[in-house]
């Protein structure tokens, strides 16, 4: 018996070692992912003032910081797939592909892929579903600034990224609750479709009330 009790305190031991080693790890990655996410967040509002420099300093930084986290749970897949590495990457990949866009003005050339992002596939179609709202918002500001015909770009990308998520009808244990992301887009890009007819027929008639005048 005295044995036996030995053993089982030895096993208990290693568990133990192992749950804190576990639990550190945990606390770790998660501080870290919530930098992340500030920082991606604070990424996109610069993304709209136009100061490309910072955000651009931001994202790396965020890059910096999943490939920590990664490190810190190597050894820990189940605390990895836990779901807040994911929301962190997801942020990333939403402000990554946003830079693309709004930098190089609405050129899908130079969106950047899951692989190169390093990020989950589903994390990265979770992104792009969000990234239809941040141009929906940067649209807006161009309809704003009297320059809606910009708009009409933004909007084409809008409806190409519905396009590609409409193609992953799977489960949402797969997908991470892409489907309702998707549904929210196609919103989005009906209400933007609507402002910017409106705004765009309304700079027309101005024009064209100008040109009578001269």
């Amino acid at each position: 018996m005295g044995d036996g009790v030995y053993m089982i305190g030895k096993i208990s031991d290693r568990i133990r070692d192992n749950f804190e080693k576990k639990d550190a790890a945990r606390e770790k990655s998660l501080a870290v992912s919530r930098d992340v996410v500030r920082n991606c967040r604070t990424a996109m509002f610069s993304i709209h003032k136009g100061d490309f420099e910072k955000a651009s300093g931001l994202l790396e930084d965020s890059a910096n910081m999943l490939e920590n986290i990664s490190s810190l749970l190597r050894e820990h897949p189940d605390i990895y797939h836990a779901g807040f590495v994911e929301h962190a990457q997801q942020e990333y990949a939403e402000g990554a592909v946003l830079l693309a866009l709004v930098k190089n003005r609405g050129d899908e050339t130079y969106i950047i892929g899951p692989d190169e992002l390093g990020v989950s596939y589903a994390a990265y179609l979770n992104g792009l579903a969000d990234v239809v709202g941040e141009l929906r918002r940067h649209t807006l500001d161009l309809i704003r600034n009297n320059r809606p015909l910009e708009g009409e770009k933004y909007l084409e990308v809008m409806e190409d990224i519905y396009g590609c998520l409409m193609m992953f009808d799977f489960p949402d244990a797969m997908t991470r609750g892409l489907r309702h992301k998707t549904d929210t887009a196609r919103s989005l890009i009906e209400r933007t479709r609507g402002d910017l007819t409106t705004a765009i027929g309304q700079r027309r008639l101005e024009e064209s009330i100008r040109e009578l005048r001269q």
